[in-house]
């Protein structure tokens, strides 16, 4: 039996993603980074990935081949800020579905390492107030005080 099967399948994933794009969608920084104007089909597409990733069917890799998931989070700033909101909407989202406590801690697991590794900005000293700079802004900045 898959963890998939353990849960309750695709009804308890979807749920899951119900709860998590409601928190998402009452975000100010989260929900700019959606491009649709509904979540409906970041719904859809996170559905089938969490249920394909734990063992359910496979049709995120039939529709959309390789996640990819850093790849596709590269045009998104996603920095600490970012990957907390999106850590709390997930929280919100497992506290809800109520999991067995082994498998609310193996699917937090996941997320939270998940998120980590989506982080792609960094806050900077030298950025200014507002800005969101990247990983290469920051290696630049820190370079340029290196050779001072």
């Amino acid at each position: 039996m898959t963890f998939y099967d353990e849960v309750g399948g695709y009804t308890t994933f979807e749920r899951i993603v119900e709860v998590f794009y409601r928190e998402v969608a009452d975000d100010p920084v989260l929900k700019p980074m959606y491009p649709e104007e509904d979540l409906g089909p970041a719904a859809d597409r996170l559905t089938m990935f969490l249920a394909q990733y734990w063992g359910g069917p496979t049709t995120y890799g039939e529709k959309r081949g390789h996640p990819r998931l850093r790849m596709r989070h590269m045009p998104f700033r996603v920095d600490p800020d970012a990957r907390d909101r999106w850590l709390r909407c997930m929280r919100t989202a497992l506290d809800e579905v109520q999991l067995s406590p082994l498998h609310d801690a193996t699917l937090w697991d996941y997320l939270e390492r998940a998120a980590y590794a989506m982080v792609n900005t960094l806050p900077s000293a030298a950025s200014s107030p507002g800005t969101r700079p990247t990983l290469d802004t920051r290696s630049i900045s820190q370079d340029s005080t290196e050779n001072t």
